[in-house]
């Protein structure tokens, strides 16, 4: 699993993530819209770690991202995991959109890290259908982000929240 961290926000993430592609054929590469549009493009407009507000996925580009996904899907071999508001899970075939989640996991450092990790666990523990694996890790994130939300009180904050998502992650057992 390839998650570029940054890609497109310095020299040196974005050649170092286009190297480690030129010399490894990931299964999966995961990131954020500004960060894999750098890897497919060569270029980006990455914020920080963060994805560009121009790049959003909305509803209204929701089509032409999951095609875009697709074609890059197809060119690397890998599935492509792109998280956002709605995350786009293709491999060259087949896009799916998810819509769970909560907009706070946007709010907090790490939750993008979380899910690669959870997203390799998946792939390592169902090697013969990587498309399902990576789609069940976003589903499964997304399902810890809003259970996460819903323990939040009135004095919470987003320092709770991320320790409720690690919690929610750690109790997260193949019932859920």
């Amino acid at each position: 699993l390839l998650d570029p961290v940054g890609a497109g926000a310095s020299s040196l993430r974005t050649q170092t993530s286009f190297q480690l592609m030129e010399e490894v054929r990931f299964t999966a590469i995961r990131g954020n819209i500004s960060e894999i549009k750098t890897l497919a493009l060569g270029k980006g407009t990455t914020k920080g770690v963060d994805a560009d507000v121009a790049d959003a996925i909305t509803e209204d580009t929701l089509s032409e991202t999951a095609d875009f996904a697709r074609k890059f899907a197809a060119k690397t071999g890998s599935i492509i995991v792109i998280t956002g508001s709605i995350d786009i899970v293709a491999d060259e075939n087949t896009a799916f959109a998810v819509r769970n989640g909560h907009s706070m996991m946007s709010r907090i450092t790490g939750s993008g890290c979380m899910l690669s990790a959870l997203t390799a666990a998946y792939l390592t523990a169902n090697p013969d259908t990587p498309l399902q694996a990576c789609l069940a890790a976003v589903c499964a994130m997304g399902l810890c982000g809003q259970r996460a939300f819903e323990r939040l009180s009135p004095k919470d904050g987003n320092a709770s929240f991320r320790t409720y998502l690690i919690d929610e992650v750690f109790n997260l057992d193949g019932e859920t």
